[in-house]
């Protein structure tokens, strides 16, 4: 009869756990990588749609666009998403945005006019390129 137990496992089993560990993490580390990136083009496209409301709004009140100035909006930005450039039109208007962590992107839209970055977009469609 033998009284040695053999408990815990061997160098071999332990090695085989991390290479699997380590061949999951280098499939699912690009996907996750990927998505923080839709989150900021998501971030700018929604603050193109809220401008939309606050230009509109504004233009109601004041029959005229707001050029620079998005305190008389009372629009903020999101975090990390750059304060728009407006160029504003007799009866139109375009912007673009940038955000600080994908500096070589960025999106715009077009109200009554095309869009500043994709010409054939729709009309107040945010688009980003």
């Amino acid at each position: 009869m033998n009284t040695h137990n053999r408990r815990g496992f061997t160098l071999i089993e332990l090695l085989i756990v991390v290479v699997i560990i380590g061949i999951l993490a280098a499939i699912a580390i690009p996907k996750f990588a990927n998505t923080k990136q839709k989150a900021y083009i998501a971030a700018m496209k929604s603050d193109l749609r809220n401008l939309v409301t606050a230009e509109e709004s504004f233009f109601a009140d004041s029959t005229k666009y707001v050029t620079y100035d998005t305190t008389l909006l009372k629009f903020k930005p999101s975090t990390g998403v750059n304060n728009p450039t407006i160029v504003p039109g007799a009866g139109y208007w375009s912007a673009t945005v940038t955000h600080t962590q994908i500096a070589s992107f960025s999106c715009g839209i077009g109200v009554n006019t095309t869009n500043p970055l994709v010409s054939t977009a729709g009309d107040g469609e945010p688009v980003c390129k």
